[in-house]
C-alpha cells in the first residue's frame, strides 16, 4: 500500500516537537496517522526505538496536549525496517492545544488557530453557538411580544413546531434555549428584540445600487429591524432596483421574469443573516451594479465547512443555531444545507450564468445577468442573424457554418463573415481549423459543452 502526506497522514523522520502539533491538529480535525520513520518524500528511513520508547512518546503527547490525548500505538515493517504509526482520534471535546496553541489540519500540513476558529469549534463541540449567549444589559422588556407571535403563528403553519394556544410567548423561547436565566440570548434580541442596533449595531443590511461607472451611489439604504424584517425589506430594496419583464404564456396572467430569479437572491439574502459571523463590526452588503448582483456577509465560512464542499452533498454547519432554529420553524430555510443548490438550481432554471462563491475578507454570492440575451447583443452592435446564432449555440451548445447558414438563409461568405466577428468580439470561439468537425461555441465554455 503506497501512502502520502494529506490532511490524515503525516510522516516523520524522528519524534519531535511537531509531531504534537500534528497530534494536536489531527484530534481537532477528522483524526490521522503519523508515522514516525518516514521521510516527507515518503521514503522509508526507519526509526530506533528503546524499550521505554513508546510509553515515553504517548506520554509526551498526553502532557503536552489539553485536554490530554491517549494514543494509540503500533510498530510495523515497511521495506525491511521498523516504523512507529502514532493514531489520534478526533477528540470530541475540541479545540485539543498543543503547548498552549491550537492547530487545525488543512491538507497535508498544520495551520494555527485564529481566535474566532477557536470559538466557534468550541461552541461547536459543546452543541452550542455564540447567539446562545445571554445578551449584557438586556432583559425580557427589551423583546417585542408582536414579533414572538407572529413567528408562533408561522411555526404552528409549517407544522415545523407544535406550539399550543395557551402557551406565553416567553415560556416558548425558554424552550428553545432563546432565554436564559430570564435573561434574553443573542439569538431572541436579533430576533425578536424591539431595537436590536443598540446591543448590536453591525446587525444591519447595506443596500446600494450603482451606476454605470461603478462608483456613482443612485439608492442607498441602511436596513434594520429584527433579522427577519431585514430579510423582507432588504428584498424590497432589491426588487426596487432590478428590472421586471412580463411574458406572455398563454396562462390568463402575465409571467414576471426579473433580471435575477427573486427565489434565489432571497436565499442568498437570508443565508447571509442567518449564517454571517455578528462578531466582526460590518453590515451584511448587497451591491447591485449595471450586469451583477452581489449579497456579500463578513466572516468566513462557518468552521467545519470548506468552499469547495458547498457544491457537493453537505450536512448543515451552523455558525449562529438560535438564528436557523427560528428560520427552520418558519421555514425559511432546509436543515441540510440545500441553500446553495436552490440558488444554483434556480439561476440555471433562468437562463443565468452559474453565480460567483467566493471567500474573500467574507463570503459573496455574485449573481450575474443573462449576457446573451437578445437586448445585450443589439446593443453591442450584433445583428439579427448574428442574435440568431447565438441562441442556437445557447439551445445546442454548438453550431456549424452549415448549420448557421440554414438557420439564417444566407450563403457561407456571409456566414463566416458572421461569425468571425463573434469571434472577434469574444462571444464564441472556434473548435477545428477547417473541414467536417469544426464548429463554435461560447467563449470559455468547455470543449464538450451540452448547452444550458
Amino acid at each position: 500500500m503506497t501512502l502520502h502526506e494529506s490532511e490524515k497522514v503525516e510522516f516523520k523522520e524522528t519524534f519531535d516537537r511537531d509531531t504534537i502539533i500534528t497530534a494536536s491538529a489531527f484530534a481537532n480535525t477528522s483524526g490521522g496517522s503519523i508515522f514516525i520513520g518516514i521521510a516527507d518524500n515518503g521514503g522509508v528511513v526507519g526509526t530506533l526505538i528503546g524499550s521505554e520508547s513508546l510509553k515515553d512518546w504517548s506520554n509526551t503527547i498526553s502532557q503536552s496536549t489539553e485536554p490530554h490525548l491517549i494514543p494509540e500505538i503500533e510498530e510495523i515493517t515497511r521495506e525491511g525496517k521498523l516504523v512507529v504509526v502514532i493514531h489520534i482520534k478526533e477528540n470530541p471535546l475540541k479545540p485539543v492545544s498543543a503547548k498552549g496553541r491550537c492547530y487545525r489540519r488543512v491538507g497535508s500540513g498544520n495551520r494555527v488557530m485564529q481566535p474566532y476558529e477557536i470559538s466557534e469549534m468550541h461552541q461547536r463541540a459543546i452543541g452550542s453557538s455564540w447567539d446562545f449567549s445571554p445578551v449584557p444589559h438586556a432583559t425580557l422588556s427589551d423583546l417585542d411580544l408582536d414579533r414572538l407571535s407572529f413567528y408562533i403563528k408561522k411555526a404552528n403553519e409549517t407544522g415545523r413546531r407544535d406550539i399550543a394556544s395557551d402557551e406565553s410567548s416567553l415560556n416558548v423561547l425558554k424552550k428553545i434555549g432563546l432565554i436564559r436565566d430570564n435573561v434574553p440570548t443573542w439569538a431572541a434580541v436579533m430576533l425578536f428584540g424591539k431595537n436590536l442596533q443598540i446591543f448590536l449595531p453591525q446587525a444591519t443590511i447595506h443596500c446600494g445600487l450603482f451606476g454605470s461607472d461603478e462608483i456613482s451611489v443612485l439608492d442607498d439604504r441602511m436596513v434594520q429591524g429584527s433579522v427577519i424584517e431585514q430579510v423582507d425589506d432588504a428584498m424590497e430594496f432589491i426588487r426596487k432596483n432590478i428590472r421586471v419583464a412580463f411574458v406572455m404564456t398563454g396562462e390568463p396572467e402575465r409571467k414576471q421574469v426579473w433580471d435575477y430569479p427573486v427565489e434565489a437572491l432571497r436565499e442568498a439574502v437570508i443565508n447571509a443573516v442567518c449564517h454571517r459571523d455578528y462578531t466582526i463590526s460590518s453590515s451584511v452588503e448587497i451591491r447591485i451594479m449595471e450586469d451583477s448582483l452581489t449579497v456579500w456577509s463578513p466572516g468566513r465560512l462557518a468552521f467545519g465547512i470548506t468552499l469547495p464542499e458547498l457544491f457537493v452533498p453537505h450536512s448543515s454547519v451552523l455558525r449562529n443555531k438560535g438564528v436557523a432554529q427560528i428560520f427552520y420553524d418558519i421555514a425559511w430555510i432546509e436543515r441540510w444545507g440545500s441553500g446553495i443548490q436552490k440558488i444554483r438550481t434556480a439561476c440555471a432554471e433562468a437562463g443565468l450564468p452559474e453565480p460567483v462563491f467566493q471567500e474573500e475578507q467574507g463570503f459573496s454570492v455574485v449573481f450575474r445577468k443573462d449576457i446573451f440575451n437578445a437586448e445585450a447583443l443589439g446593443q453591442q452592435g450584433l445583428n439579427a442573424r448574428q442574435i440568431q446564432a447565438v441562441a442556437y449555440i445557447r439551445e445546442h451548445g454548438k453550431i456549424t457554418n452549415s448549420q448557421f447558414q440554414i438557420l439564417a438563409s444566407i450563403k457561407k461568405r456571409q456566414a463566416t463573415k458572421d461569425l468571425t466577428d463573434l469571434e472577434e468580439r469574444q462571444v464564441i470561439s472556434r473548435i477545428g481549423k477547417t473541414g467536417k468537425g469544426t464548429h463554435y461555441i461560447f467563449k470559455g465554455a468547455p470543449k464538450e459543452h451540452k448547452g444550458q
